[in-house]
């Protein structure tokens, strides 16, 4: 298994703590957001050398001994996807492929929900998220994404603006997992997309990594939801800091992590 952290991220609305470290290096709870998610992977027992952050922005403030780390040089005019891929290299066909949003904190058995899941590709998605959105801003809906999926768990669209709560079933949290036998295909269709195209309103080297998984569903790819109930949070912004450190309940039950292997889960 290979897990690739998209760690090139500037965070402009995390300045000035940003302005001297990329946006997975500020600090939740006295630790910064990447070393929680290096705990849990270590919890599962996934090790260091099969980990790699694609890294971009102040890379040399990054702290991450023993991890790869491959670099995006055209971080500054390229979205998550383009990110993802300038670390190509590091994906092993064969292996199962987790990828990571670098501003994310998870617990542990978040992580092996997602490693339970079976799918072409599986995408950890939140039951709870209204209550989350709830805390971070005044009007959860404007901010979500539609996340439309079967009675199965099937996801059939996801990462549009919705209408209303209806259209959101659950709520991506930025955590996938790619099958092994899957890898192959998934480097090849994303270089075989047209690149003058526009894919929810950006360009090719802008698109939204919802909008790449959109592309391999209307594809026929199997892309299933780890359904969860919470356990992770989302740190985008100044205001996301303050509401997560005043909340002990709600930071305690997201970064607890436990010891047990994958394979025991």
């Amino acid at each position: 298994m290979k897990v690739i952290i998209l760690a090139a991220g500037q965070g402009s609305r995390l300045r000035p703590l940003t302005n001297d470290r990329p946006k997975c290096m500020v600090e939740l709870k006295g630790k910064p957001l990447l070393h929680h998610q290096l705990e849990v992977l270590e919890a599962v027992g996934i090790r260091k050398e099969d980990i790699a952050l694609a890294a971009g922005y102040l890379q040399e403030a990054l702290v991450a001994p023993g991890i790869t780390q491959i670099r995006n040089e055209q971080y500054a005019s390229t979205n998550m996807v383009g990110t993802l891929f300038a670390a190509q290299e590091f994906m092993r066909p064969g292996e199962d492929l987790i990828v990571s949003y670098g501003d994310i904190v998870y617990r542990a058995d978040v992580l092996r929900k997602l490693l339970a899941t079976r799918g072409d590709l599986v995408v950890a998605a939140d039951l709870n998220w209204y209550e989350l959105w709830s805390q971070r801003m005044e009007d959860p809906l404007e901010d979500a994404e539609t996340f439309k999926m079967t009675a199965e768990g099937r996801v059939l669209e996801l990462g549009k603006k919705p209408q209303s709560r209806d259209e959101v079933h659950a709520q991506y949290i930025g955590l996938i997992k790619i099958a092994g036998d899957k890898v192959a295909d998934f480097i090849s269709c994303y270089h075989s997309m047209d690149k003058s195209a526009r894919y929810d309103g950006k360009d090719f080297d802008n698109m939204y990594m919802t909008s790449l998984i959109q592309y391999l569903i209307d594809n026929g790819w199997e892309v299933q939801a780890a359904l969860i109930n919470g356990g992770w949070l989302e740190v985008d912004s100044i205001e996301d800091l303050q509401a997560y450190e005043a909340r002990e309940d709600l930071v305690a039950a997201s970064t607890h992590t436990s010891a047990t292997p994958a394979g025991n889960a």
